[in-house]
């Protein structure tokens, strides 16, 4: 199963929203939700990783010759 990304990023951004006191819980919570937001924004765009493909080389190692 594939994660949610954006669902998650939303459902936390509602989270801040409820969290408003000024209480140092009510901070303390905020921080932390900024962390996991932030890392959740990191995992929805992300890149996979490519696959590189070597390049083909010459048996003798030189270069090809320069059309004319």
């Amino acid at each position: 199963m594939k994660s949610d990304f954006a669902a998650a990023h939303l459902h936390l951004d509602r989270a801040c929203h409820y969290l408003r006191g000024d209480d140092e819980t009510s901070r303390a919570a905020l921080a932390a939700l900024d962390l996991v937001i932030e890392a959740v924004a990191a995992a929805q765009h992300a890149r996979p990783m490519a696959d590189v493909l070597p390049f083909p080389r010459r048996a003798n190692g030189g270069l090809p010759p320069l059309a004319s």
